[in-house]
C-alpha cells in the first residue's frame, strides 16, 4: 500500500459522499467493495484509498487513532510545534484559508465532513517550519535508520521485474543526473510540494493555499536558481499539421480503469488524466506535448504504420499507457 502496488481501487472517492461522515469499518467496506484494479504487486497505480486503509491498520494495530500517534512519534519529537490533524472546529493561529477559482473568480475551499480531514491519505496542518524540521530529520537517523531510508527511497518493482519510479511515499526522479526524492499533496484549496536533492543536499519546499497552483514547478525552477542543470527543460510550442490530433484522440489505459482521455475540439488538444479536469496540450513535435499550467508532459507512441498506439506520461516519472480505442 504505501507503494502503490496493491491493486486497491481509487475509485472509492468517487463512490462516497465526501459530506457525510463515516466510521472506520464503514470505510473498510465502501473500499473493500471496490473490485482491485490489478492483482498485488501486479503494477502501480497512485491509490490513497490504500493510505486510508494503512492509517485504520495502525489503528487497529496500536489502539491509538493515526494523528495522535503521528503526534507522539514525529511532530513532538521533531519539535513539529504546528503540525496536526485538520481541525476546521478548533481555534488554530494563523490558520491559513484555501482557495480554488470557479470561472476565474477566487471562492473559499469546498466543505468535507470530519470524517475526510482525518484519513491517513493526508489531512495535516504544517507550517514551513514544520517542514524544514521534517526534512532535517531525513537527513539524520532520528526516525529511521540510514537503511530503512535508502529502502524507502528505492523504486518498487512489480512482480514481472519492471520498475516504477516510485517507493515508500515517495517519487523517485532522476534529473540531469542528479538524485531528487519528491512529493506533492492537494487537499481542500492547498497543494505542497517537497523537492529533495539528495546529491545536492538541499531541499525546495513549496505551500500553496490555491487549489490551482502548482507548487512543483515552482519547487523545480527555485532548484535551477542554485544548481543550473536542476532547471526545468523549457517546453516551448511548435508549428505542426493539426491533422496528426485525430491520430491521438482516444483512451488511453495507465492501470486497469485507469484512463488518460484524449479529446480535440476546435483544433485544440486536450488531456484528462483519470478524475482530473481536461487541460489544453500544447504541441513540442508531432510526438511530444505539453501543458503550460502543470508540469506534465505527454509523449505519443507510434508503431511502423505510423499510427498512435499509446502514450507515455510524464509526471514525477515516466508511465506508460496503452490506447484502448
Amino acid at each position: 500500500m504505501l507503494t502503490h502496488t496493491s491493486g486497491i481501487s481509487n475509485k472509492f472517492y468517487g463512490q462516497v459522499d465526501l459530506r457525510q461522515d463515516y466510521t472506520e469499518d464503514d470505510l473498510v467496506k465502501k473500499i473493500a467493495a471496490a473490485p482491485l484494479d490489478f492483482q498485488p504487486g501486479q503494477n502501480w497505480i497512485y491509490s490513497n484509498a490504500g493510505y486510508v486503509i494503512l492509517g485504520i491498520l495502525v489503528h487497529k494495530a496500536t489502539g491509538e487513532f493515526y494523528g495522535d500517534l503521528m503526534k507522539e512519534k514525529i511532530f513532538s519529537p521533531l519539535g513539529m510545534a504546528t503540525a496536526r490533524i485538520i481541525n476546521e472546529a478548533d481555534v488554530v493561529m494563523n490558520r491559513a484559508a484555501g482557495y480554488h477559482l470557479v470561472n476565474g473568480k477566487l471562492k473559499n475551499q469546498d466543505w468535507v465532513s470530519p470524517t475526510f480531514n482525518s484519513t491517513a491519505d493526508g489531512s495535516l496542518y504544517f507550517s514551513i517550519l514544520d517542514m524544514v524540521k521534517w526534512d532535517a530529520a531525513l537527513n539524520s537517523e532520528r526516525l529511521l535508520s540510514r537503511a530503512s531510508l535508502e529502502q524507502m527511497w528505492t523504486p518498487v518493482k512489480t512482480s514481472d521485474g519492471r520498475v516504477k519510479p516510485y517507493g515508500f511515499g515517495w517519487a523517485i526522479v532522476n534529473v540531469n543526473g542528479h538524485r531528487l526524492i519528491e512529493h506533492g499533496g492537494a487537499w481542500q484549496g492547498f497543494k505542497t510540494h517537497i523537492a529533495r536533492y539528495i546529491d545536492d543536499r538541499f531541499s525546495v519546499i513549496v505551500l500553496a493555499n490555491l487549489a490551482d497552483a502548482d507548487p512543483g514547478r515552482i519547487a523545480h525552477a527555485i532548484a535551477g536558481f542554485y544548481v543550473p542543470e536542476l532547471a526545468p527543460r523549457e517546453h516551448k510550442e511548435a508549428a505542426i499539421d493539426k491533422s496528426i490530433f485525430s491520430l491521438c484522440v482516444g483512451n488511453y489505459e495507465i492501470a486497469p480503469g485507469i484512463t488518460i482521455s484524449i479529446t480535440s475540439e476546435a483544433g485544440k488538444l486536450y488531456a484528462r488524466v483519470a478524475s482530473q479536469y481536461p487541460a489544453e496540450i500544447f504541441a513540442e513535435s508531432e510526438t511530444e506535448f505539453f501543458e503550460k499550467i502543470a508540469d506534465i508532459q505527454f509523449t505519443f507512441v507510434l508503431d511502423a504504420k505510423g499510427s498512435v498506439t499509446g502514450l507515455i506520461l510524464h509526471q514525477n516519472g515516466s508511465f506508460e499507457a496503452k490506447k484502448m480505442n
